[in-house]
């Protein structure tokens, strides 16, 4: 206490009060009068300054002698000087203070796990967001695997196991969707690691769960905004080319007025065009009518696209046969769609123009496969990673007369191949001619997967 002992034999009891701290002062004095009339044995706690001027914290436990009488004549005590145990309180009431307030302004649930992912605590808007109390949770009464809606059990049970099989300190992350006591179904959003247990000691799992089901359905309904937008741009851009379509029809019909020239090929190159910018429109149509997004089921449009193309180009007594193999499912977006549909618009149209001069019948064959390849796919010298790319080959053939031989079809001197060598140059494909019996061209691209 910073005393000598002779300092305090011979000092009274106000000496001893004037080293209390001052706010204190007035209640210890008051409680020891109490104790000391009534003889009961009693424990203070105070502050007491030294003669340094600081202060400890006292702890005096007194006992109470009495005389015959009963009366009080002396007192026995114990000071202790529990100052370290005091800041030591202190400081853990603080931090549960703290730890409180987190968990009770905390926007999530807060948990432990044993290694058997059973929960050690819980803590949070466990009610809140699951409509089950912490206590149902830990008492095993409510299970957390048996809210996970069932189409997510699967994913949440995989990650589990991943983390659980892990050597290391690992940490996850996940996404999906529960069942509530409500029935209300809820997206959350779960982040865990793993503290791996040393000496021995089992593993442990910590982390949060946070609602995240109007994050969702935020973004659920940009979605729709964005698919509504997309499919309005589609529908307008389609518009427009059908109104240049019109125009390049009354353009030639314009020409064909004309006795000179109502054979030659001007009329000719204002129809190729007219089906050139018709096979772009097909495809916006095509989106428009979808779900507004910006990939396009090929093979639907693909036939619609021929089916024009039939009608378009009536052979007279000409019978084409048109036989048709197609992938399902082949997701194709603008910059694969729009070039590919011209190279079929432009050799479809092509064969039935001059494959089958002074025939009764014909056959005209289209042919979209996805490429059963391993390793890397080679495409103008270039590897591509088969695990981020899809090979297709398009073959479209026919049993007509043949592409002569004096063109070359690197170099093309016709305008529609010359479309077509640039389109694949665009795809980063190639294409094979074969001559055998008709025509038939082989392209081979490939499609970046999303």
């Amino acid at each position: 206490m910073g005393h000598e002992l002779k300092d305090l034999e011979s000092t009274d009891i106000g000496v001893w009060l004037d080293h209390i701290y001052p706010e204190e002062r007035d209640k210890i004095w008051k409680a020891f009068k109490e104790h000391l009339e009534t003889g009961e044995n009693f424990l203070l706690e105070y502050r007491y300054r030294k003669p340094d001027e600081s202060y400890i914290c006292i702890e005096e436990n007194v006992i109470c002698l009495k005389d015959e009488s009963g009366s009080v004549n002396r007192v026995l005590g114990i000071i202790k000087d529990i100052t370290e145990r005091k800041l030591t309180q202190e400081r853990l009431e603080a931090s549960e203070e703290k730890y409180r307030s987190f968990i009770q302004n905390f926007d999530g649930i807060a948990f432990q796990l044993d290694e058997n992912f059973s929960p050690e605590f819980m803590h949070g808007k466990v009610e809140e967001i699951t409509g089950y109390s912490e206590e149902k949770f830990l008492s095993g009464q409510v299970l957390w695997l048996d809210i996970i809606h069932s189409a997510d059990k699967p994913l949440v049970v995989e990650d589990i196991d991943n983390i659980q099989k892990s050597p290391y300190n690992s940490s996850r992350e996940l996404d999906f969707r529960i069942i509530p006591n409500n029935g209300r179904t809820k997206w959350v959003r779960q982040c865990y690691y793993k503290i791996q247990g040393k000496n021995g000691k089992p593993d442990k799992y910590q982390g949060v769960i946070y609602d995240i089901t109007e994050k969702k359905n935020a973004e659920e309904a940009i979605k729709k905004i964005e698919a509504a937008r997309n499919k309005e741009i589609h529908h307008r851009i389609k518009n427009n080319l059908q109104v240049i379509s019109s125009l390049l029809d009354l353009q030639a019909e314009k020409f064909s007025d004309r006795k000179y020239i109502k054979n030659s090929e001007i009329l000719g190159a204002f129809k190729e065009s007219q089906d050139r910018v018709m096979s772009i429109a097909l495809i916006h149509e095509e989106l428009h009518e979808g779900q507004g997004r910006d990939t396009l089921n090929f093979s639907p449009y693909l036939e619609k696209l021929v089916e024009n193309l039939f009608q378009t180009y009536k052979l007279g007594n000409v019978d084409v046969n048109l036989i048709m193999d197609l992938e399902e499912k082949t997701l194709f977006d603008m910059d694969i769609a729009v070039p590919l549909g011209m190279i079929v618009n432009e050799l479809v149209s092509n064969s039935l123009k001059y494959a089958f001069p002074d025939r009764e019948n014909g056959e005209i064959r289209i042919k979209l496969f996805k490429e059963r390849k391993t390793g890397n796919l080679l495409n103008n010298d270039i590897k591509v990673d088969t695990e981020k790319c899809t090979g297709y080959t398009l073959i479209i053939s026919d049993n007509g007369i043949g592409i002569p031989d004096k063109i070359d079809i690197e170099s093309p001197n016709t305008l529609g191949l010359q479309l077509v060598t640039i389109l694949i140059e665009q795809l980063d494909g190639e294409i094979e001619l074969k001559r055998n019996k008709g025509a038939r061209f082989k392209i081979n691209f490939n499609v970046k997967q999303r």
